[in-house]
């Protein structure tokens, strides 16, 4: 399957070169989306490691990407935490920690250590990685050894599987009721989104020590529920399942039952609770717009470099964005149909997910989803378009030149007609970390000359 036609450049006789996007003018490219790893084919899942639909997963759920573009894979019902290495135009998986079919609260080294339905990840600047293990109620760290492909798995906070509780504390003193989410800022501060407690909680690690501290810093407790924004404690939540903090702090959490985006501003010790998306409990729906936004059942989200938040709108099967527009938030739907599951390939609404819980954004505003109903890990980006030309308006000496920008390890061909019938391809080569470099091979075409950049 192909993408979208991207973009077109006609240069014509005389050295005058037009360039036309075929996006509508004004409008930024759709998403296209297409698997990464995983076989949705197999129904109840599996445990494989291997590359692309050669890996399969059960139930995968929090995802995490780190500086090199490594992805990380809570999978859920395989008690596992799976890496997705990109290879060129593969991507390879492995696993990690955990042992398929194993659950637990063991800490140990890789496939010694167990966990039990982990949820949520995170990963922070020193490639650390921490997991929400929800069914032992508990926060696990998972840190590579240096020079080698060890994993060491340790627990930071909470008591295991039938201790679950409210309490703050040091260490195992302080209790969870199923945390779903985690997210790490900029200083190695810990947030989670702890579920059944309708609580957002600080896991703060103490300086020259392996202690943590945990604190409520906003929500009511299991047994207050509800939709009141607020400062700290006086705000409350309904199941909240997905955290993600922005460059400035801020963090932003997918209250799943209130079918809401909340976000919490930090202000000197205190957080302010508002609502920025949603309509509450008794108002699922798929609506875009600014704040009336509505939702069925969020429950992952991730904020990229700009600030845009990205949603995991589970039971619509649809991945939403929110964008910051002065003191608004527009949402949109970018991938998905709501209730309409399927596996599609392919951009906008002609994508299909079944159940996606999770997301996460890599430094290039590529969106990766756990796709978790179908088993599957997805890519979401814009397809690939022309960032600059080289030399004057792309010509060198009678030679057509450009650069083209798109997501790492895509491979992108570029064809060429003089009649916008016949199209042939003349290059291609594979997206890295920079921009691709584009000059025709041909260094005298015959006018017109027609470019266009697709995905295969």
């Amino acid at each position: 399957m192909r993408a979208v036609l991207m973009t077109m450049i006609n240069q014509l006789a005389g050295g005058v070169v037009a360039m036309s996007l075929i996006a509508t003018s004004g409008h930024a490219q759709p998403f296209t989306f297409r698997n990464v790893a995983g076989n949705s084919t197999i129904q109840y899942g599996g445990s494989s490691d291997g590359a692309n639909t050669g890996a399969q997963f059960h139930g995968p759920a929090g995802l995490a990407v780190d500086s090199q573009g490594n992805l990380y894979v809570a999978d859920q019902f395989n008690f596992t935490i799976r890496k997705i290495t990109p290879l060129g135009t593969n991507w390879v998986v492995t696993t990690i920690a955990g042992s398929s079919g194993q659950s637990g609260l063991q800490d140990g080294t890789n496939a010694h250590a167990l966990f039990n339905s982990p949820t949520g990840i995170t990963a922070d600047l020193s490639g650390n990685l921490f997991v929400a293990d929800q069914y032992n109620n508990a926060i696990r760290k998972v840190s590579p050894v240096t020079g080698t492909t060890n994993w060491v798995i340790t627990t930071i906070a909470g008591q295991g599987l039938n201790n679950n509780g409210f309490a703050d504390g040091t260490n195992r003193a302080a209790t969870f009721h199923q945390p779903a989410g985690v997210a790490v800022d900029a200083n190695g501060n810990l947030f989670v989104a702890d579920q059944y407690n309708n609580a957002i909680r600080k896991v703060t690690p103490v300086k020259g020590t392996t202690n943590w501290v945990v604190t409520t810093i906003a929500g009511q407790g299991p047994n207050n529920s509800g939709t009141a924004n607020g400062t700290n404690k006086t705000a409350q939540f309904n199941a909240p399942s997905g955290i993600a903090v922005d460059a400035g702090g801020h963090l932003f959490v997918a209250d799943q039952f209130n079918n809401e985006i909340r976000k919490l501003t930090p202000s000197g010790t205190n957080w302010i609770v508002t609502t920025i998306a949603g309509c509450g409990p008794g108002n699922p729906g798929s609506a875009d717009g600014a704040n009336t936004g509505e939702f069925n059942t969020p429950t992952g989200l991730a904020v990229d470099t700009n600030g845009n938040v990205y949603v995991a709108d589970e039971e619509n099967d649809t991945i939403r964005k929110l964008t910051p527009l002065g003191a608004n938030w527009v949402t949109s739907t970018i991938g998905g149909q709501p209730q309409k599951y399927g596996t599609n390939n392919g951009s906008d609404t002609n994508a299909l997910f079944y159940f996606p819980f999770s997301l996460a954004v890599d430094g290039k505003g590529s969106v990766f989803v756990a796709d978790t109903a179908n088993n599957t890990i997805r890519i979401g980006f814009q397809p690939p378009a022309i960032l600059s030309s080289a030399r004057p308006f792309g010509l060198n000496q009678g030679q057509f030149e450009f650069i083209l920008t798109g997501p790492t390890a895509q491979l992108v061909v570029v064809e060429a007609s003089s009649d916008l019938q016949t199209w042939l391809p003349i290059w291609s080569s594979t997206f890295g970390p920079g921009q691709l470099f584009f000059a025709d091979p041909d260094p005298a075409p015959p006018p017109p000359r027609f470019y266009r950049a697709l995905l295969p």
